[in-house]
């Protein structure tokens, strides 16, 4: 996730949190009827995910998992055991492909009937990605960062960890349930209709209760941070900053303001679109702030101070290949505006200018 400082014209929406507590570890609370949230802890800086339990008639359908670890699986099942009545998991609902997600995801479904439902390019795109366990770095991956500014140590860094996007994610079954935008799906009582936005995964789903005034936004709107939004070696020249931004708009205008938002991290709130109004207008200020810094050549590692308020150092990974991956976006966003031209020394390595108009 990515945290963007705020010039001093820009204000935080007041944002309502309704709901006065946290779930208890092992337990689910109930923020709407039929409705109960599950709050999974993560190894990372980002101690915690919120998952979704949706009642499904003669089941519950679970939205999302958590990462595949030993104190994960403890946690579920603390839930089972703590799990009034004998109605098992339905179905799983994953929002998209990152392992906080997905993570166990297949050893979910692994109980008989229990189904995988998610968006195409989310599923085959982690299929693709969990490949990578046991490989080498490919070369045109250590081509990539060391081009954008990266030293010989960290580099070596990147080759240690590499395929480690696999370790945290139970094996994914052979099959799944496809989940299109726009599509509308009878969970228990209620029919929820897929929205799907993109910039911080490839087809991020969304789902939308119009009965219940409910949207279980995942990483696609969060209250309290950003959503990290990259590019990676695999694209160099892909433009995600461009469809966050489109996806914002969708959202604006698909989804009502008086919704309660589930988001994936954080509180449940209300306020969505003013959320949504401050994440754009935040993104404009950092892009602001980085063609200030761009009056001289710069590489993508030069520009963190600029967009993220303080240097990010080489030794703080993952956060550096995070902030690495946003800054490439943000670049790739500006240079396809025609405000940023790049250039590529002899030894390889791109340097990033604001254009002449810009100035």
């Amino acid at each position: 996730m990515a945290a963007h400082p705020a010039g001093d014209s820009l204000v935080k929406p007041q944002l309502e949190y309704p709901v006065g507590q946290l779930p208890a570890r092992g337990k689910t609370l109930e923020v709407a009827p039929g409705v109960h949230w599950i709050r999974m802890p993560l190894p990372y800086a980002l101690d915690h995910i919120n998952l979704w339990a949706l009642d499904d008639g003669a089941g519950w359908a679970i939205v999302d998992t958590g990462v595949r670890n030993d104190e994960t699986v403890k946690v579920w099942r603390e839930l089972f055991a703590n799990a009034t009545g004998e109605r098992p998991i339905s179905r799983v609902f994953v929002t998209h492909m990152h392992p906080d997600h997905v993570g166990l995801a297949g050893w979910l479904t692994r109980r008989p009937g229990v189904k995988l439902w998610m968006t195409r390019l989310e599923y085959l795109t982690c299929r693709v990605m969990m490949s990578d366990s046991g490989r080498h770095a490919p070369q045109d991956a250590v081509e990539f960062y060391r081009n954008v500014g990266w030293s010989d140590g960290t580099l070596e860094s990147y080759r240690v960890r590499f395929g480690n996007f696999g370790n945290q994610i139970h094996t994914l079954p052979d099959s799944y349930q496809r989940l299109v935008d726009g599509q509308e799906i009878r969970i228990g009582k209620h029919t929820w209709r897929v929205v799907v936005g993109s910039g911080h995964s490839p087809e991020h789903a969304c789902l939308y209760c119009p009965d219940l005034k409910l949207f279980v936004s995942g990483d696609q709107v969060l209250p309290r941070i950003s959503s990290n939004v990259s590019v990676y070696a695999t694209n160099p020249d892909a433009n995600p900053m461009s469809e966050w931004y489109a996806s914002i708009d969708k959202i604006k205008k698909e989804i009502p303001d008086d919704v309660l938002v589930l988001p994936a991290h954080n509180e449940c709130f209300r306020g969505l679109h003013a959320r949504l109004d401050y994440l754009k207008a935040s993104q404009d200020h950092a892009l602001e702030r980085l063609l200030h810094r761009l009056n001289a050549p710069r590489r993508a590692i030069d520009v963190f101070e600029a967009l993220f308020g303080r240097q990010i150092l080489d030794s703080e990974m993952p956060n550096f290949g995070l902030a690495t991956g946003e800054a490439i976006a943000c670049l790739n966003y500006l240079q396809s505006l025609a405000r940023v031209e790049r250039t590529q020394g002899e030894d390889g390595v791109i340097w990033y200018k604001a254009t002449k108009e810009t100035n």
